[in-house]
């Protein structure tokens, strides 16, 4: 399979090679991190990817959606080109997105380490943006098991290898700031979204006419720019020489207590072995599964919840009129933008920080803040104080995307940075169970009461009792974690071995491989790289911003 995926690289494969992407001396760290973010920001559009689903829904009737008979299997509606597809079934390329990119992270993360970031950064361009255009293909003949391979697993595929691309190379990088390092690039993922979504939406009425929704047009622009801007990224990926480090900072001597650092490396087939694994697995699992939960269900939430009260009336949801309701989805659509926000900034601010806190205390303090904000909603709903109802959310998920960015700062503390990529790549696995426990979980409790009379208002506090105690089993997982056994770490042998195979037995340049930590501190290729990332990034929080202004009207 890994020899499927090397071939599907299209450049010579000398240039793709790991070995022709170490960097030179004078070269400036601080150019990885956009390269970096280019990908994430154009990958992250999976979190918008419902901005399609109303318009797809009515691809054939344009203004209407043509029902399918309700005799028709759902076998001849995959195939149905006479009627429009229901909105249940597009989903179903939102989950194949995580299932496929746990899954190719898992199984090709040992690759992505040997092949280099270069390599596989353009796979994922491939993999991605050509998802994008079998998805157009789909939508012009109709056909929507070519959107579900297309974006769902090909482009799922493209999601996970573009996801881990970037990992290893900046914790190599950034061993003096790991957490800062990865909490920059997986910011753009959760900024993906931000932008892509109302790029869609303006690109879909541009291209809309009489006899189309504009969605084909949409994904073959879409995958035109993605592919640009990601294969800018991958071109742009460097690693350092053997054994390269920042001027000045030295390895702790021994691992320390408060973070546990490690400067030995396992081996991934050990790794994914050891009890440190599956704890920090589980951790990530019960962060994500309860933040899932919340981001799939705090636009209705809100509005069942406070109700009439969003817009100064004293009037229970199932009470308000048409109009009503149009005006509270109005401001619930600002809190969900509110939300993506904290979500994006906590990826950056908690892995900063855990860089002087320990990963261990970091994540400590995200399940026992967590539980008490998550135990605290219902009083605030009851009470009916917005202000902190809202604010509780804000900081739950940043927490939510901070444990993201953290998580592999955290394996290369235990693990060692040599196979940190390919061993984040098992560990997403969690993120794909997550995706699927949280929602569910959620989704099922809440029609459950429903079904037994209990008032909208009142739905939600058996769950979020639940979620509060699934981050008290989180915070006994991640008070678990001990540094790893000593037998674990690869011996000198294996560990010269794994740098034969990736091309780094050797320092390539003649000089003293210090002078790469000598960099500029003010280059206009680090302004304009940053540029590049940043003006879509803040397009994409203004347009955020705008919406979430209506929930403070």
């Amino acid at each position: 399979m890994e020899s499927v995926i090397a071939s599907a690289a299209p450049a010579a494969p000398g240039f793709l090679d790991r070995e022709r992407t170490i960097a030179k001396p004078g070269f400036n760290r601080w150019l990885v991190p956009p390269a970096a973010l280019a990908i994430h920001l154009c990958i992250g559009m999976a979190y918008g990817f419902s901005v399609f689903w109303l318009p797809l829904s009515k691809a054939i009737g344009i203004t209407q959606p043509v029902v399918c008979p309700q005799d028709m299997s759902f076998f001849a509606q995959v195939f149905a080109t006479t009627c429009d597809w229901k909105i249940s079934m597009l989903g179903w390329m939102f989950t194949l997105f995580f299932v496929f990119l746990g899954l190719s992270a898992a199984l090709w993360g040992g690759w992505l380490e040997h092949a280099g970031p270069r390599k596989a950064g353009v796979v994922a361009a491939f993999c991605w943006s050509g998802g994008l255009m079998i998805s157009a293909v789909g939508v012009i003949t109709h056909q929507i098991w070519l959107l579900w391979l297309g974006s769902g697993v090909i482009g799922g595929i493209g999601l996970g290898l573009g996801y881990i691309s970037p990992v290893s190379t900046l914790i190599k990088w950034f061993p003096d700031r790991r957490g800062m390092a990865t909490g920059m690039a997986i910011m753009g993922f959760g900024g993906g979204a931000m932008i892509g979504a109302p790029l869609a939406d303006k690109l879909m009425k541009y291209f809309a006419t009489p006899t189309s929704v504009g969605v084909w047009e949409t994904f073959v622009a879409l995958g035109a720019i993605y592919f640009v801007f990601m294969m800018a990224g991958a071109l742009g990926y460097r690693v350092p020489d053997h054994n390269w480090k920042p001027a000045g900072w030295q390895p702790p001597a021994e691992p320390s207590g408060k973070s546990m650092i490690t400067d030995r490396h396992v081996h991934l087939d050990v790794a994914w072995r050891t009890p440190q694994f599956w704890l920090i697995w589980s951790v990530l699992t019960l962060n994500v599964t309860a933040g899932i939960g919340i981001i799939g269900m705090a636009s209705p939430m809100l509005q069942e919840v406070f109700a009439g009260k969003l817009i100064g009336v004293d009037l229970a949801f199932n009470d308000l009129n048409p109009a009503q309701k149009g005006q509270i989805a109005a401001i619930a659509a600002g809190f969900t933008g509110l939300l993506s926000l904290f979500n994006i900034g906590g990826r950056f601010f908690w892995a900063s920080l855990s860089d002087k806190l320990g990963r261990k205390m970091t994540y400590s303090i995200f399940f026992l803040l967590g539980c008490a904000l998550y135990a605290s909603i219902p009083g605030l709903a009851a009470a009916g104080s917005l202000a902190l109802f809202v604010a509780f959310f804000c900081v739950i998920l940043s927490m939510y995307g901070g444990g993201f960015a953290t998580v592999p700062a955290y394996l290369a503390d235990m693990f060692g940075t040599k196979m940190v990529g390919a061993i984040h790549g098992r560990l997403l696995t969690a993120w794909a169970t997550a995706g699927v426990l949280g929602p569910v979980l959620v989704n099922y409790i809440r029609e459950y009461q429903l079904d037994h009379g209990v008032a909208r208002a009142d739905a939600y506090s058996i769950t979020m009792y639940i979620l509060a105690g699934l981050l008290v089993l989180g915070f006994i997982c991640n008070w678990l974690v001990k540094s790893v056994a000593e037998h674990h770490y690869m011996t000198e042998a294996q560990l010269q071995e794994e740098n034969r195979l990736a091309n780094d037995t050797h320092q390539h340049f003649a000089e003293d491989v210090s002078a790469l930590a000598h960099e500029a501190s003010h280059s206009w290729k680090v302004a304009l790289a940053w540029l590049a990332v940043w003006i879509p990034l803040g397009w994409g929080i203004w347009m955020t911003l705008q919406k979430a202004a209506v929930l403070f009207k």
